[in-house]
């Protein structure tokens, strides 16, 4: 993504301050580089990364830029892998991140006439509490129901008319299913999903999409950056629109940290631009994606992401063959009658790994062998590996309020 003037002014200024910041993680970072004498894109591209392991290093509060009474709100990421990352906010960052939700509601032609049925968690996670910021700040009714309680989500979905869902993927299936299962579908209002916080496949998608009957907008985010809704796609959906004015995005080699060239895929990296409470220069966010080169169809002028393919460090690897689950997912969906819900477990059994993918299916039990044969046809060719396969009936797989882990390795 080719950086104009403004951009790289606001990024050397930004860097500039953080360096002589003692308190700040930059200061060590960028010790003995010569900011001032950045001239270019290129010069910009020489800076070390951010990693999440720097941020973890500066727990509690060594990420605050600003004087902890410019701190209006802290969020965390969950620090299920390890220490937490604290989050610092000024009354600004709030007010910026509403901005962005807002727009990222607009897109998806959501309007104050709306009401919004928000899932996601609130609290320290950033979820559910910024799908609220943006339908206020839109003038939108927001229903803050949060995750779990599934008879009282459809009972408020009936009851408050709710025309838009906010949830994860996972649960979004979950309330899918759950509203064919009660035979209620006649007496739901929804016209719109605005689906993030992880990846799904187009089966997925088409399950959810065909289930409740209506459009689906996938929303981008991350904690460290703001929270979701820092990017969304369009009607047209030719990708993920990202609002440069409040970040600058570029693409590298996960490898050799190398910037890729527009239309390469790659992994993320996202520098902060207004960010007053934890300015973030180069951040990895471990995405891996690539920018669409050229103009919406739908006009706007906002720069896009594709829709993330997975995690540089979801990568597992199985008698030597890397894999990502964005793989598994795209074997099944040239499968027929492979559903969208899938689980790998993986374990070391007699001295060598062993692969087992369990995959949801509607088709007779008397077609359950002959339709596994034909995924372990396609894992080899596509893969390189030839794992066990086990056909389940759909909803044998267990079901999630939040994300969905779908790769056990017990080895």
């Amino acid at each position: 993504m080719k950086m104009n003037e403004s951009t790289f002014n606001i990024i050397k200024a930004q860097a500039v301050r953080l360096a002589g910041m003692q308190t700040s993680l930059y200061h060590k970072k960028f010790e003995g580089l010569d900011l001032n004498a950045m001239q270019s894109q290129q010069d910009f591209e020489k800076l070390p990364f951010t990693d999440k392991a720097d941020l973890r290093d500066c727990y509690p509060l060594g990420l605050a830029a600003v004087p902890m009474r410019d701190v209006v709100r802290i969020h965390s990421s969950s620090g299920t892998t390890g220490v937490p990352v604290i989050i610092p906010y000024t009354k600004k960052d709030v007010d910026d991140w509403a901005i962005q939700f807002k727009r990222c509601y607009e897109i998806a032609g959501i309007t104050p006439e709306d009401r919004i049925q928000i899932t996601p968690g609130y609290g320290l996670w950033t979820a559910g509490i910024g799908f609220q910021l943006g339908a206020e700040l839109l003038g939108a009714t927001a229903i803050p129901m949060g995750p779990g309680n599934t008879e009282k989500q459809l009972q408020f979905m009936q009851d408050m008319g709710s025309t838009v869902l906010c949830a994860t993927s996972s649960y979004a299936l979950l309330l899918c299913e759950e509203i064919a299962k009660r035979g209620i579908a006649d007496k739901i209002c929804l016209k719109k999903g605005v689906i993030g916080s992880e990846r799904w496949g187009e089966k997925m998608r088409a399950r959810i999409r065909d289930g409740l009957g209506i459009e689906l907008y996938d929303i981008y985010g991350l904690t460290e950056i703001y929270g979701p809704g820092i990017g969304i796609n369009c009607s047209y959906n030719t990708g993920i629109h990202v609002f440069d004015d409040f970040c600058y995005y570029e693409i590298i080699d996960p490898n050799t940290g190398e910037t890729l060239p527009d239309g390469q895929m790659g992994e993320l990296v996202i520098t902060t631009l207004q960010k007053e409470g934890a300015p973030l220069i180069r951040f990895r966010t471990h995405d891996l994606t690539r920018l669409i080169p050229g103009q919406c169809p739908c006009g706007r002028s906002y720069p896009r992401i594709d829709a993330i393919m997975g995690r540089s460090d979801d990568l597992f690897k199985v008698k030597g063959v890397n894999m990502f689950p964005a793989q598994v997912e795209e074997v099944l969906r040239s499968v027929t009658y492979a559903g969208s819900e899938y689980r790998i477990e993986i374990d070391h059994i007699g001295g060598r790994d062993h692969m087992t993918v369990f995959f949801e299916t509607n088709a007779p039990k008397t077609d359950y062998e002959a339709i596994e044969k034909v995924i372990q046809t396609h894992f080899k060719s596509r893969i390189g590996l030839t794992p066990d396969v086990r056909a389940v009936e759909v909803g044998a797989l267990p079901r999630s309020e939040k994300k969905t882990r779908r790769v056990f390795d017990n080895r």
